[in-house]
């Protein structure tokens, strides 16, 4: 069994045709859906990009021991695995943080090629001066990392010079070459990630005539600093890349078919986390200001992600219920490829879900930030856990006196910034009946305390299980 695993960075479950939207057009990962199993159940574990990315390679909760940060040295990771097994091991990618230098996610992979030029990569110098889209009040960092994108893309032609284009474009290659041999290969693409720039006709299907600002790298906040006409825009910019992914996700996907590999390859597609575009009053996945951080509750727009999974001898066009999370991309992949699992993987492997044989792994889907870590005193509050059983949400935060400041964090893009609460209203926990409530906006705790009270305990044995200290432990034991 060959594998492939394709990684879409934030992009929303709800945007796909596949998921029930009406409105976007995603036809290539429907007709995917059609011949895999779809997963309804899908939970980011660790957030956001890195330390998924980490989860992903190791199998284990990032969030419980290690910050957004490099690989840890010494840490084994899926491709030395498949490697030592005598497999070919190959990444394509474009997301620049996990690949950047001194991050080093390549580690293991036998070939890697990184696509230049996303986000603040520092790819090319010119031209030095460069317009921006919009008011820089509107953006974030408009003076470093859109500054750098703009200079990145100032040679793009065509379609085919886009990100996802170029990225699917050399995945596709790669599996001509390598094709013949036991393979594992790993996609990241990170659109549709901000900047939203996609090619002018993509955005012409979702808001056309617009002629107000571009708001391609808005400023993470409440979104009310956005005009209607603007957040609307928004919202097409992200279905325009969206699309963008789709058409070309499809043209790997034929190259797959072409080689005759549907017989013998799995292919995994899932994202690493969503993105909120309006809902809950933000824009962002984050509150960012030039100086300071907090992130943001992991209400489903941002935690529950989409995940196609292909086995040609498992379920095809049918769908699941049962919990799935990226932490389990190694435990899965390692049983396909029929080799042993090795210590301290924390994830479940899907391979029995993905061939009917079962119908869950697991009770509850655990995601959060980092919550523990070497170089934290005490876990900042608003660092907050979505615990779900797919009835009851808790969403739930360290319970502290007083909040400990200044910590620094390097999400949600590498750069350096102090965390401060700067959300309004108190931090305390939230519970949300997700059959009445499916996107989590009445608050229901007050009157289902016991609810609480259950998914609170099975979080609390989840961190015991994962050998949380009891330093920051104690702070998560009291609801």
């Amino acid at each position: 069994m060959n594998v492939i695993v394709v990684i879409s960075d934030t992009l929303r479950r709800d945007h796909l045709g596949c998921y029930g939207n009406p409105w976007i057009q995603t036809p290539n990962l429907d007709a995917f859906a059609q011949e895999s199993l779809t997963l309804d159940r899908a939970y980011i574990s660790s957030f956001p990009t890195v330390p998924c990315r980490n989860d992903v390679l190791t199998g284990r909760y990032t969030f419980t021991y290690r910050p957004w940060a490099p690989l840890e040295a010494g840490q084994t990771t899926l491709p030395e695995l498949l490697g030592q097994a005598g497999r070919i091991t190959g990444l394509v990618a474009d997301t620049p943080h996990p690949f950047t230098p001194g991050y080093n996610f390549q580690r293991g992979f036998q070939s890697w090629e990184i696509i230049r030029g996303q986000e603040h990569d520092p790819w090319k110098a010119h031209p030095r001066e460069v317009s921006l889209p919009c008011a820089p009040e509107k953006l974030r960092s408009p003076d470093s990392t859109v500054a750098q994108y703009l200079r990145n893309v100032h040679e793009r032609r065509s379609e085919a010079d886009y990100f996802p284009a170029r990225t699917f474009t050399a995945a596709a290659e790669w599996l001509e070459h390598n094709h013949r041999h036991p393979f594992f290969l790993y996609v990241d693409t990170f659109d549709p990630h901000e900047p939203w720039d996609p090619p002018r006709h993509y955005v012409e299907r979702y808001d056309p005539g617009y002629e107000g600002e571009e708001v391609i790298y808005p400023r993470y906040d409440v979104s009310s600093y956005l005009t209607d006409a603007e957040l609307k825009h928004c919202r097409a910019l992200y279905a325009a890349e969206v699309s963008l992914v789709d058409t070309w996700f499809g043209h790997f996907m034929n190259r797959v078919r072409s080689l005759g590999l549907l017989a013998n390859t799995a292919i995994l597609f899932l994202a690493d986390h969503g993105f909120y575009l309006g809902e809950h009053g933000f824009i962002g996945k984050s509150l960012i200001t030039p100086e300071y951080q907090q992130a943001l509750p992991l209400y489903p727009e941002v935690a529950w992600i989409p995940f196609l999974a292909y086995l040609p001898e498992g379920l095809h066009g049918e769908r699941r219920e049962g919990f799935a999370q990226p932490v389990d991309i190694l435990p899965t992949v390692l049983e396909l490829c029929g080799l042993p699992m090795p210590d301290g993987v924390q994830g479940r492997s899907l391979a029995p879900l993905l061939r009917g044989e079962v119908e869950a792994v697991r009770p509850v889907a655990i995601s959060s930030p980092c919550l523990s870590a070497p170089t934290f005193q005490v876990p900042h509050p608003t660092n907050r856990a979505s615990i779900t059983d797919a009835e009851w949400t808790l969403i739930y935060g360290s319970q502290v006196d007083r909040v400990q400041e200044p910590e620094v964090t390097a999400m949600v893009d590498s750069l350096l910034r102090q965390v401060r609460t700067l959300e309004q209203g108190p931090i305390r926990p939230q519970l949300f009946h997700l059959p009445e409530d499916p996107f989590c906006n009445r608050d229901v705790l007050e009157a289902h305390p016991e609810q609480a009270q259950r998914l609170h305990a099975a979080f609390v044995q989840f961190l015991e299980e994962a050998g949380v200290p009891e330093t920051h432990l104690r702070f998560f034991r009291a609801l």
